[in-house]
């Protein structure tokens, strides 16, 4: 243990005075605290679980940095410096591994307690992820990995959070199926703060603090994104008040569907499409939930289709903009998978006649259409929940955050662009087209069966009747 007493054998000698005296100081500060923890392990919850280790992190950086630029350029300062870093977080680790021994799950009470005592508030979450990886959003699917374990493991190992879902009052805004990407999903949560006053007043009134008093709090963003695997990363934050509920406070949700158009005829398509659009009975464009949906009425308030500027070999990448207030299980895949059969001219002999949404209109009546036809849904890849629109949320996002957000972001786009370079070099490196078309007539399509002509899916059950 330090002892305050100079190494004659160290580089101490050529460091400057006021930097060796601050390090000194703060070492001996932490050596202090080690043993305090040690000597009265048993009394010390309360002051540990408001303990920001964080700070003294930053602190320790802080000061390591101080002056490094234009004071410490002779040779032998480095040498000199790593040691005593060297011993200041070696003292660093054992003030965390006692928090963490006092604070262990299997210790009766810990996580309540911790909870209890430390300064926290309520927070949403806004998070993007790219979902071929996960098997879902909702850990509750039983399968690894989902979106939200990988978050709480986040959490865990930053120790923003602490106890289960229900000691948080956690909730998300949507449940994303598995291989569903997300821009804009929002989570809300009780998260460790710095500022144990505002959050305290935020838990017992009905207004969120103003933006001027954001200094000094955790940042949120660029502490979770250190720990996050590359697909997942949090956008941003908000205070929100007690009763705010991501699911049942959302005012409406935006989905997007990519897809490429060539063969598709993009005008018959959106025509149908905004047959969609009002309050509808979506029962036939939905996996069917009796169990936990009673009600299948459902309210579309837009429905688009726009080019994007991309394009590959002449053809044009499409994208289907649907915003509504919510919707079912599977409803966005459903609704797009018909409007495929109809881009297609599988329903539709004539792309300007009226029957190219008539399919769409018989689908939607429920007294005339009783079962849902069985038909495959489209692909989950393309499938992006765009936003979640909530009144008065503004996120936040510190300016170092969203520098390393933006970076991260484009080379994951440069990262991607390239394994599409080499894919595209694999085509080129396939045999010529006279050759392969050896083959051409081979293979037949299956024939279309007309969507009102084919099986049901199981009766309704009578709960299932609109309430």
């Amino acid at each position: 243990m330090w002892s305050g007493v100079a190494d004659p054998q160290s580089d101490d000698d050529h460091l400057p005075l006021d930097l060796i005296s601050t390090l000194r100081s703060q070492l001996l500060s932490l050596s202090n605290r080690v043993q305090e923890l040690e000597a009265e392990n048993a009394k010390l919850s309360y002051q540990i679980s408001s303990c920001c280790c964080h700070k003294v992190r930053e602190n320790l950086d802080s000061i390591t940095l101080v002056k490094q630029n234009d004071e410490l350029k002779a040779s032998g300062v480095e040498t000199g410096k790593k040691k005593l870093k060297k011993k200041i977080s070696g003292a660093i680790r054992r003030i965390l591994k006692t928090e963490k021994v006092l604070n262990h799950p299997n210790k009766k009470g810990a996580n309540m307690r911790t909870m209890n005592h430390i300064a926290k508030r309520y927070v949403a979450l806004k998070v993007m992820y790219f979902g071929p990886r996960f098997y879902g959003f909702a850990s509750e699917a039983h399968m690894e990995p989902t979106v939200e374990s990988e978050i709480f493991k986040a959490l865990e190992k930053t120790w923003l959070a602490v106890g289960d879902k229900k000691e948080l009052q956690y909730s998300r805004c949507g449940r994303t199926d598995k291989g569903v990407s997300s821009v804009g999903q929002v989570i809300a949560l009780f998260l460790r703060s710095n500022l144990k006053e505002i959050g305290a007043i935020e838990e017992n009134s009905k207004e969120v603090v103003s933006d001027e008093q954001y200094d000094g709090e955790i940042d949120y963003v660029r502490v979770l994104n250190r720990v996050l695997p590359r697909d997942i990363r949090v956008m941003g934050w908000c205070p929100v008040l007690i009763g705010f509920h991501a699911r049942f406070s959302c005012l409406s949700r935006e989905y997007k569907y990519f897809f490429w158009g060539r063969n598709l005829t993009i005008l018959a398509m959106e025509n149908a499409g905004k047959k969609f659009i009002g309050e509808h009975d979506f029962r036939n464009f939905c996996k069917m939930d009796a169990v936990n949906v009673h009600n299948y009425r459902r309210h579309v308030v837009s429905f688009e289709i726009y080019p994007t500027n991309r394009r590959y070999n002449g053809d044009q990448l499409w994208e289907i903009k649907i915003k509504g207030s919510a919707f079912l299980w599977h409803q966005v895949r459903c609704m797009v998978a018909v409007l495929f059969m109809i881009g297609q001219g599988l329903e539709s002999p004539d792309a300007t006649s009226a029957a190219s949404f008539r399919v769409v209109d018989a689908l939607l009546d429920t007294e005339r259409t009783l079962r849902k036809p069985q038909y495959t849904m489209a692909p989950e890849i393309p499938l992006v929940l765009q936003s979640c629109e909530f009144e008065g949320l503004k996120f936040i996002c510190s300016s170092d955050a969203r520098q390393a957000l933006r970076m991260h972001l484009e080379n994951e786009c440069r990262s991607f662009q390239l394994q599409a370079a080499i894919f595209h070099e694999a085509l080129l490196s396939c045999l010529p087209s006279e050759q392969s078309s050896l083959n051409n007539g081979s293979i037949k399509e299956a024939a279309h069966i007309h969507l009102m002509s084919r099986p049901t899916e199981q009766h309704h059950m009578k709960s299932d009747v609109p309430n």
